[in-house]
């Protein structure tokens, strides 16, 4: 089997596995459906008293609160993914077998994430969009290059978002435990991410700040992209330059790692 093959293969062997999972997966959309309408209506309620806040208008920012819940799962904003199998792996010193696998362990790890993410687009994010859209005046593009752009942009967020979760689950190479790097990582990633608020909503230098951070590259670039306020090429380079970055030090941490490999197992 050829290595793009068999990266494909186990990308599609990602999406099954996730998508055996179809109680979890209706109880998600209730869930993310739920929490869109509290937020919607705060949002109302917000905007109304400040009117075109960080620069949206109403529709807008409704249309940021589904795109938020459409995205939770995508990009792993607040929940598990591939990290914490990967760091039980390495607690139980099952990484050894990985490492002999004739593939790539980073690509292998990547490929999985990709499927999982691709299942959660369909099957979680697509079903609270249209809720929202049915019950609220969202502004939604005509223009189907803009829906092309969206995707292109939640592709890169996802490729960024594995990047970031890689690197902290390869710290249990040196923890006893990476729960709580884990957890931290998932209450920055909500914040930083624009989950709680647009990050255009921050003032001053945070604001500036966070919108520079990794994170963006999540939920603020597609959110921007698919409401028109954002340059499609310029957040695609701001997103294709994390994604490098982060994965360069993702396997900088893994040559480390596994130069000298003592796993915890044995």
């Amino acid at each position: 089997m050829g290595t793009g093959r068999l990266y494909a293969a186990v990308a599609a062997g990602g999406f099954r596995r996730y998508a055996t999972y179809r109680v979890a997966t209706a109880a998600g959309v209730f869930t993310n459906t739920v929490f869109g309408f509290i937020l919607a209506y705060t949002y109302i309620a917000l905007w109304a008293e400040k009117p075109h806040l960080g620069g949206y208008d109403q529709a807008q920012a409704l249309t940021y609160v589904w795109v938020g819940q459409a995205m939770f799962a995508v990009m792993v904003l607040g929940s598990n993914g591939f990290e914490a199998e990967l760091m039980e792996r390495i607690r139980t010193g099952d990484i050894a077998v990985d490492l002999y696998r004739p593939a790539d362990l980073q690509a292998w790890w990547l490929a999985a994430d990709t499927g999982r993410a691709l299942f959660h687009l369909l099957g979680r994010g697509v079903a609270p969009m249209v809720c929202g859209a049915l019950f609220f005046e969202l502004a939604l593009p005509t223009d189907p290059l803009t829906w092309i752009a969206c995707l292109v942009a939640i592709a890169l967020g996802t490729v960024v978002s594995f990047a970031i979760r890689y690197i902290v689950a390869l710290w249990a190479f040196w923890l006893l435990d990476g729960a709580g790097a884990m957890q931290l990582t998932w209450l920055t990633g909500v914040f930083f991410s624009g989950m709680l608020l647009p990050l255009n909503v921050f003032p001053g230098a945070l604001g500036e700040i966070a919108r520079l951070l990794p994170w963006s590259a999540l939920l603020q670039a597609p959110a921007d992209v698919l409401v028109g306020e954002a340059d499609p090429l310029g957040t695609f380079a701001f997103q294709a330059t994390w994604a490098v970055v982060l994965l360069a030090a993702g396997r900088l941490v893994q040559s480390a790692a596994t130069r000298r490999v003592v796993v915890q197992g044995g």
